[in-house]
């Protein structure tokens, strides 16, 4: 059968090409995603400031939590710290002490302006010369490294370059204090961030350090780096199943369609006494062969992509450059395999109503398109929806964007199969309520085509729904949560002001101004779950929590508020003790004082201000400031040189950070979910062409009836743009579902945020696409003289 298989291919060309087009860009898709995954998992960071350094000893940048597991065992999970967790500086003199070691070198780290600072004493860690100058012996003084710009002499942030490196770091810009006034800068008296050691043989390590060697000195030196592969994990294994859910339900609809074109040749097959089992293995080999070619070509085009969303994901700023991409025969050779998979899971499922009836009736069904749909598919479309229910009901539990994001896209996947599957029965209803007779002769022949083939219209409903769904789904369900944070951090903030780089008893001095709030913006683990959280201190005039229950009166040291989002997790209300890590794994335990609405607003959890300073790596943070009398302008004339002054608005969290929703992270997510919108765009055109294409023994039966060229063409169009509004009230549907479960469950409201231009936008390119899809190519059909086109097919 393989080689009847290979004939059929060679005189179809164009039946198949749609099927070619979906796997091969199913392949490319989920090969990226797993690159992504990979990457995460195995993806190494090069160190650069501790290239020279053998041997690095820093605490351990983990928070961890024993699992009773039962029957007497338990097993220990960790996560990755926010912060930098800090040694005692007695850790350096033990490991001074200890046998082997020839030298240790300590190293304090702080952010400096724009550059990362150190004490001069930690030089020798890469090594850093000088090129230029001398060392920094005093305070007011600095050396600046290669890239720089500055030479001996020039001033940067009130200090005098005194030396120039003669290097400088691939992604850091370095800067190096005196040894005194870097430790008195980075705030933690008796600490550093690292020790390097050089020694012969094994080094015995003091309480609570951890020894980093090789590539691990990279994951110590860049902390981002270990967020961004936890990231990766997470968002690669979610993006890489979902597209591949995706990819199967677009390559099913296309081999559905393929075969269902070639109704009437394998029909005749059975007829001339072909046996099921032959027709089987004839369908099997054609995607066997279509499979294997254009998997091997889109496991290929996978690594490029995989390359591509790697670099853009740098570009953004939510992977470190230094995070390598790993490519390995991995991705590709499972993109590969699975894509072969769907192509002849699609092709037997494609053939099994034709495969199982009588020759006779085989070719009653080719020639009439009754639109039954098979028991099998009513009792899987049956429990699809059904599955649909529970997944949104689950959904509206939900209440981090970690664990909604997944399970949104699979509520709304999971909707599309139970659409697709009761697909003929949808059309059959569609079909009898679009009002196309009203559009004169082309419009009363679009409206008896669906009527009589409902099957084909539900071949196109299928990627249509799934584009609109899709589409909404991704775009609007942060936008959801991101309106809801703007309007509760608008409606909180009673400060007419941020300002940064003053200090706060400075400006509250200044005559008109009246509450002067610092800020911090942090993370915070309560077990191993991780919450967001600000520090800040207290004051009506400028902050409004919106308090449901306890009060802010009692906010004090050992104080801490919690969202009541967070407290429904975390099943706690007030007066009830907290155990938290801090940011830098140091732990604490607070008191609940009170529970807030506006934890999308403001974060998670509030801490007193005075615990969180000496636990982050920038401490600078924002101020609020109350000035109702005084004008931006007087304002900032009383700021010092440096400071930045902006407006207060829902804009801005309580930290003048950008609330929730925008960031990087949300932008990489975005651009990767792209992707799937891409693929589904490409299946809708893929699909609406083929349709139209398989129809050229109708289309020239129209013409030789009398029917112009014109009406056939505003047929064809009036047909895409019914099943265009069908596609439409169902992908939307499906949308509004989804998103009103994701909405209660992250925003309490089961409302979402839907702006009308994008929404409007959406099915406009959803419905151009159809129509470019059915127009090129019934052009081209049209081309042919019907006389020759109905002796040809």
């Amino acid at each position: 059968m393989i080689g009847l298989a290979i004939r059929t291919l060679r005189h179809r060309k164009g039946a198949f090409a749609g099927a070619f087009v979906a796997l091969l860009c199913a392949a490319a898709l989920v090969c990226a995603c797993l690159m992504l995954l990979e990457t995460g998992l195995r993806g190494a960071v090069a160190p650069e400031r501790y290239a020279g350094t053998p041997l690095v000893v820093a605490a351990d940048q983990y928070v961890r939590e024993s699992v009773d597991k039962g029957k007497g065992k338990t097993k220990t999970k960790a996560k990755p710290l926010t912060e930098r967790a800090w040694l005692p500086v007695s850790a350096a003199a033990e490991l001074r002490r200890a046998p082997g070691v020839s030298k240790v070198i300590t190293e304090v780290t702080f952010p400096f302006g724009g550059f990362t600072g150190h004490g001069w004493e930690s030089a020798g860690l890469t090594p850093f010369t000088i090129a230029q100058g001398r060392e920094p012996r005093a305070a007011g003084e600095v050396v600046v490294d290669a890239r720089a710009g500055l030479a001996v002499g020039d001033r940067l942030r009130g200090r005098r370059v005194v030396g120039v490196t003669a290097q400088a770091l691939p992604s850091q810009d370095t800067v190096f204090l005196s040894t005194a006034e870097a430790r008195g800068l980075a705030g933690r008296p008796d600490l550093v961030s690292a020790v390097g050691v050089f020694a012969t043989g094994d080094v015995p390590l003091p309480p609570g350090a951890v020894a980093y060697t090789g590539d691990e000195r990279g994951r110590l030196e860049f902390l981002d780096a270990e967020q961004a592969r936890v990231s990766l994990i997470s968002m690669g294994g979610a993006l890489a199943g979902t597209s591949l859910l995706v990819a199967i339900l677009v390559v099913v609809g296309t081999f559905a369609l393929s075969v269902q074109q070639r109704h009437r040749e394998l029909a005749l097959l059975r007829a001339v006494a072909a046996t099921p089992k032959q027709v089987r293995e004839l369908v099997t080999g054609e995607a066997l062969l279509v499979g294997v070619a254009a998997g091997a070509l889109g496991a290929g085009a996978g690594v490029g992509l995989g390359v591509w969303l790697h670099a853009t994901f740098v570009a953004l700023g939510t992977t470190p450059a230094n995070l390598r991409l790993v490519v390995s025969p991995f991705p590709p050779l499972v993109a590969f395999l699975a894509t072969l998979g769907a192509a002849l899971a699609a092709a037997r499922v494609s053939a099994r109503r034709i495969t199982r009836i009588r020759p006779v009736e085989a070719l009653g069904e080719a020639a009439l398109d009754r639109g039954r749909l098979p028991w099998w598919r009513a009792v899987a479309g049956t429990a699809c929806l059904a599955g649909g229910v529970v997944l949104a009901l689950v959904l509206s539990g939900l209440r981090t964007e970690a664990a909604a994001t997944p399970v949104t896209m699979l509520t709304a996947l999971v909707w599309t199969v139970a659409v697709t599957l009761l697909g003929p029965l949808l059309a059959r209803a569609a079909a009898r309520v679009l009002p196309l007779r009203a559009a004169g002769v082309s419009g009363y022949l679009a409206a008896r085509n669906l009527r009589a083939t409902p099957q084909g219209l539900a071949s196109v409903l299928s990627p249509l729904t799934l584009l609109v769904a899709m589409t909404c789904t991704i775009l609007f369900a942060p936008a959801t949560v991101g309106q809801a944070a703007l309007e509760q951090a608008g409606a909180g903030l009673r400060a007419g002001y941020v300002v940064a780089g003053a200090d706060a008893a400075a400006l509250a001095e200044v005559p008109g101004v009246e509450a002067v709030t610092p800020v911090l913006r942090t993370t915070v683990r309560v077990g191993l779950d991780k919450f967001s959280a600000q520090a800040l201190a207290y004051d009506p005039r400028t902050v409004d929590l919106g308090v449901t229950a306890g009060s802010m009166d009692g906010f004090g040291a050992k104080g801490v508020a919690v969202s009541t989002a967070a407290a429904a997790r975390l099943g706690i209300g007030v007066g009830d003790p907290l155990r938290l890590t801090l940011g830098d794994g140091t732990p604490a335990r607070l008191t609940v004082a009170a529970l807030y609405a506006r934890g999308l607003g403001f974060g998670e959890l509030t801490l007193p201000y005075e615990l969180v300073p000496g636990h982050v790596d920038d401490p600078s943070g924002a101020l609020l400031v109350s000035a109702p009398t005084l004008g931006a302008g007087a304002l900032a004339a009383a700021l010092p040189d440096g400071a930045e002054l902006s407006g207060a608005s829902g804009n801005t969290g309580a930290s003048g950070n950008a609330v929730p929703g925008g960031g990087a992270n949300q932008q990489a997510t975005l651009v990767a979910l792209g992707l799937i919108i891409a693929f589904t765009a490409i299946a809708v055109v893929n699909t609406v062409a083929m349709a139209t294409s398989g129809r050229v023994r109708e289309l020239a039966a129209l013409r030789l009836a009398g029917t112009t060229k014109r009406q056939v063409l505003r047929m064809l169009r009036l047909e895409t743009l019914g099943a265009a509004l069908v596609a439409a009230v169902l992908g939307t549907g499906i949308a509004l579902v989804t998103l009103a479960a994701f909405g209660a469950g992250m925003t309490g409201s089961a409302v979402p945020y839907v702006p009308v231009g994008t929404y409007a936008l959406v099915i406009a390119a959803a419905t151009g696409l159809a129509l470019l899809a059915t127009s090129v190519p019934a052009r081209l059909t049209l081309r042919v003289r019907p006389a020759a086109a109905v002796s040809s097919r």
